[in-house]
């Protein structure tokens, strides 16, 4: 409500003007008055020809003459003033400060309530977005561009390792102990340097140390981290950890141009040579193994030359009533060991 006081000091207050209804229409002399929280405007014969919301009234030119004023929103209907009415033009001015200081604020409660909205926000913004766009990337992007990816990494840990070894006897080999491993599922590459057992890589990539294949004399022995790293990469989400370690950024830019930035793949690839190995179980292990014909103690042995922390799998061969079979042949598995020349 409009404060009385104000109102009732210039209820008798009168002044003349013109007025024009529309853009269209020509002036009218017209005499204004101050009503119950409006200006009443009257012809000269006293007769009502329209009233304005003190609380609605805009002017066109503040401090100028003559005084312009029009409807909020509606400039075609107008009043002016001459500097004669300038008590008049006074008047109005003071009751439309007081009225806009009197109108209601945005209170502490509104504050509040926009200030929780943009902290959700940011909070939406800095915790879950991030995690929401690295689960989405790893949803959509086919394994085709996912192994495009590993083998870019590759690329790049050949810069620390230098590159995969190659031979055209051993290749058969090697694509032989793929094939008595891990089927048709996975990829196997033998580095020369810098790399300690196995790792792993998007697109079902498995890496492989060259002591692997120089060190022992037993086939199973390197079958058998073979078939403990692919345990890994199928019980883990290797796509969706590398997304979690390049960033949000580098996802985003996956998501909208196809590639990742180098620097950020580079990064990941120097993790891939240190990072501590997952535990896997023994009972699952050990179900890889048996389903492949293949004997579990020279891995075992490998891990532990006591076999006190094998027990376990060394046992499971004994216990086992399967015609093991080795992993390679002795003639491939020579080969194979000269793939990185010797």
């Amino acid at each position: 409500m409009y404060p009385v006081t104000a109102l009732d000091k210039y209820t008798r207050l009168e002044a003349e003007a013109l007025w024009r209804q529309s853009s269209d229409k020509q002036h009218r002399n017209v005499i204004v008055s101050i009503g119950n929280a409006t200006l009443v405007i009257t012809d000269p014969q006293d007769r009502p020809l329209t009233h304005w919301s003190l609380g609605a009234i805009a002017r066109e030119n503040p401090g100028k003459y003559p005084a312009l004023y029009h409807p909020d929103g509606d400039p075609d209907e107008r009043l002016e003033f001459a500097q004669s009415e300038k008590e008049m033009v006074e008047a109005i001015e003071k009751l439309r400060r007081v009225i806009e200081r009197r109108r209601p604020k945005p209170g502490r409660l509104r504050i509040l309530i926009s200030l929780t909205i943009f902290i959700s926000i940011i909070a939406l913004a800095v915790f879950w977005l991030p995690q929401a766009v690295k689960n989405y990337a790893s949803q959509i992007v086919p394994p085709i561009k996912q192994k495009e990816i590993g083998l870019e990494v590759l690329q790049l840990i050949t810069e620390f390792t230098g590159n995969p070894c190659k031979s055209t006897l051993a290749n058969n080999s090697l694509s032989l102990l793929l094939e008595n491993t891990i089927g048709g599922s996975g990829t196997l590459y033998v580095l020369p340097n810098g790399l300690e057992q196995t790792a792993k890589l998007p697109g079902n990539l498995i890496l492989i140390s060259r002591e692997l294949v120089e060190d022992y004399d037993d086939p199973d022995v390197v079958a058998g981290f073979i078939l403990a790293e692919q345990l890994r990469y199928d019980q883990r989400e290797i796509f969706k950890e590398m997304l979690n370690f390049v960033g949000t950024f580098a996802t985003f830019r996956l998501l909208t141009t196809g590639n990742m930035p180098t620097n950020a793949l580079r990064s990941y690839s120097k993790n891939i040579l240190i990072q501590p190995k997952a535990e896997v179980q023994s009972s699952e292990l050990i179900d890889r193994f048996h389903g492949k014909n293949l004997r579990l103690s020279p891995y075992a042995y490998a891990l532990d030359v006591t076999g006190e922390k094998t027990f376990t799998l060394i046992e499971a061969d004994a216990l086992s009533d399967l015609d093991f079979s080795p992993a390679l042949p002795d003639r491939n598995w020579i080969q194979l060991q000269n793939i990185c020349g010797g």
